[in-house]
């Protein structure tokens, strides 16, 4: 099937229709990203700052980038001037340097924290006592350049959907906590990023806001 065959396809199976989905472009030349677009998306993920900001100079300009790999702090100079969304900030000094840069730039970024909610260690995120107490330090407050706008989230790597959904029921289970719990004016829980091509309808099932999915649009990623 063609890109925008596979598009209508997933979009047919959503659960929740108002689920934003993000196509990961990860690897993938400008005639997919183009045949994606021209069928409508605008909301594109990258995990590479590199491609990120490859993809930003020759694309169109009203595209949507997605950062939804692992962040490093000396790369968040490169994304601050048009990144649309950071989804993966695990610590307080990445949020620092988002802020700094994002000031630099006259913007304020949105953010997501990322929780690591999946058995493998090799995941990144806040544990939920590290989260907690992020959001009740003094510091978050003075960062007046981010907006964290709500949680995201990798489920472990298995066919086991009963684990999976335990992960991502979890995780919506603190997201609702937090939704009701007094935060900085700077944060806000109104979005809930998990799920990816094979776990996006389970993600759907527990009260995900945005599905972030590759392989489902575009087919294998491009290795060579």
């Amino acid at each position: 099937m063609s890109i925008k065959e596979n598009l209508i396809s997933i979009k047919n199976t959503f659960i929740n229709p108002s689920c934003q989905l993000i196509a990961v472009s990860k690897t993938k030349s400008k005639e997919e990203i183009m045949e994606a677009y021209n069928a409508g998306i605008r909301d594109f993920g990258e995990n590479k700052v590199q491609e990120i900001t490859e993809k930003y100079e020759i694309l169109p300009k009203d595209i949507r980038w997605h950062m939804i790999g692992h962040l490093q702090r000396n790369k968040v100079k490169y994304l601050a001037p048009f990144v649309y969304l950071i989804h993966g900030v695990d610590s307080l000094k990445l949020l620092s340097e988002i802020n700094k840069q994002a000031e630099k730039n006259n913007r304020k970024i949105p953010c997501l924290l990322q929780v690591h909610i999946a058995l493998e260690d090799s995941k990144f995120g806040f544990s939920e006592d590290e989260l907690i107490a992020l959001l009740e330090s003094e510091e978050i407050k003075t960062l007046g350049h981010v907006q964290v706008i709500g949680l995201m989230g990798m489920a472990t790597f298995t066919d086991n959907d009963a684990q999976i959904k335990s992960e991502f029921e979890g995780l919506k289970n603190l997201f609702t906590q937090l939704q009701s719990s007094s935060l900085p004016e700077n944060i806000e829980m109104k979005e809930l990023s998990i799920g990816m091509s094979g776990d996006y309808l389970l993600a759907q099932e527990a009260g995900s806001t945005m599905v972030r999915i590759g392989t489902a649009i575009f087919g294998e990623r491009n290795y060579n």
